[in-house]
């Protein structure tokens, strides 16, 4: 009698934020690839780069997570759809694999009227993901935060990104923070994130106009130009939008496109980026950017750049990539901050180059690490 087939391990992917357009694409997008619908453009870890790394199988991946709004993921992937972030038909699709990762969403929080403290809410939200990875028979689970950008904390109580970091730590859950929101940044988490033994990335997700600024600051520097302003305006809506209509979650956001300047130029140069919320530009985005630049004799020149492009859609194939590769760090026993995965982040951890070009030769090297540490 032959032994019955072993079952490939399955891995968790927690997402906070759960019934948003990112998450929601994250889900919709990972069962199209699955069932061959479409294939993996904007994955990182589906190139060859990757394909000797031991990374979990996109098939393998099992979603949940916590949300405070109550739309379900098919009636929000339907409304992706009708956007045009998400192709038509799809929903229908993959309707089964949305159902399955919707009956997986726990309420979040704090909620108006909450009247549990940060303990309480950190217990809650760790006892969640536990009973998740229990459940499910998951080998392991990566927490990933893709809620909205929240304000910069004035004191020391937690925001909630940062009890969900907590919580994910506390859990044993590698983490992830997608957004420009604290998280784990809390100076009142790095006593747990530096005993907690676990891998986890940086924050702030490089998507779109400082994907685009982590290129050109090094180009102006290599070539010894003089830049002398560098001004943005982003134009933007759906809950992103309304989100950063907020000065405070605003400035949260800006303070990244503003650092990845500083490190590849060396230099603050003049200009702010500004955000305005355009509803009626949904899920997609524009982003505009003025470089005013010196060259040889002083000769004044300017560069204007234009992106237009669609968040969730950018942000999806990002989210499954760091996923998949914090599990396999975290199953080979790797601990700490990552600054191997600055590639993908405005703000990294630990010591990581500014520059693009580097950043993914770091992110090479980290690839043969994985497939190395595999085979010892």
């Amino acid at each position: 009698m032959s032994a019955p087939r072993q079952l490939p391990p399955r891995v968790g992917v927690w997402l906070i934020g759960a019934r948003g357009s990112v998450a929601t694409t994250v889900v919709a997008g990972c069962a199209a690839l699955t069932a061959g619908l479409r294939p993996p453009t904007g994955l990182v870890t589906e190139t060859p780069t990757f394909a000797r790394s031991g990374l979990p199988a996109l098939s393998s991946l099992v979603f949940g997570g916590h949300d405070t709004l109550d739309c379900p993921l098919p009636k929000r992937a339907e409304q992706l759809a009708a956007g045009g972030v998400l192709p038509p038909g799809l929903p229908a699709a993959v309707e089964a694999e949305l159902a399955a990762a919707e009956r997986e969403i726990r309420p979040g929080g704090p909620l108006p009227g909450d009247t549990r403290d940060e303990e309480e809410l950190i217990a809650a939200f760790a006892t969640d993901l536990r009973d998740f990875v229990r459940r499910l028979g998951l080998d392991r689970a990566v927490v990933v935060n893709v809620a909205s950008t929240e304000p910069a904390p004035t004191g020391a109580a937690l925001p909630a990104s940062s009890l969900y970091a907590a919580a994910a730590l506390r859990a044993g859950c590698p983490y992830v923070n997608f957004t420009p929101s604290t998280g784990l940044h809390h100076p009142g988490l790095a006593g747990l994130a530096a005993s907690s033994g676990l891998p986890y990335g940086g924050r702030d997700g490089k998507t779109g106009q400082t994907l685009l600024r982590s290129v050109l600051g090094p180009m102006f520097a290599q070539r010894a130009l003089d830049v002398r302003a560098w001004s943005g305006t982003n134009l933007l809506g759906g809950g992103d939008g309304a989100a950063l209509a907020d000065p405070a979650a605003a400035a949260a956001k800006n303070a990244g496109k503003e650092r990845v300047l500083a490190d590849t130029l060396g230099t603050v140069p003049e200009g702010q980026v500004h955000i305005d919320d355009v509803p009626a530009l949904g899920d997609w985005k524009t982003a505009w950017d003025h470089v005013a630049f010196d060259g040889f004799l002083g000769t004044r020149m300017v560069l204007q750049t234009i992106w237009q492009g669609c968040d969730s859609a950018l942000a999806a194939p990002l989210v499954l990539d760091l996923a998949r590769l914090l599990a396999r760090a975290h199953e080979l026993g790797l601990s700490g901050p990552r600054p191997e995965l600055a590639f993908f982040f405005k703000d990294p951890v630990g010591d990581a180059p500014a520059s693009l070009a580097e950043q993914y030769a770091e992110l090479e090297r980290f690839a043969r690490r994985l497939s190395e540490e595999d085979g010892r």
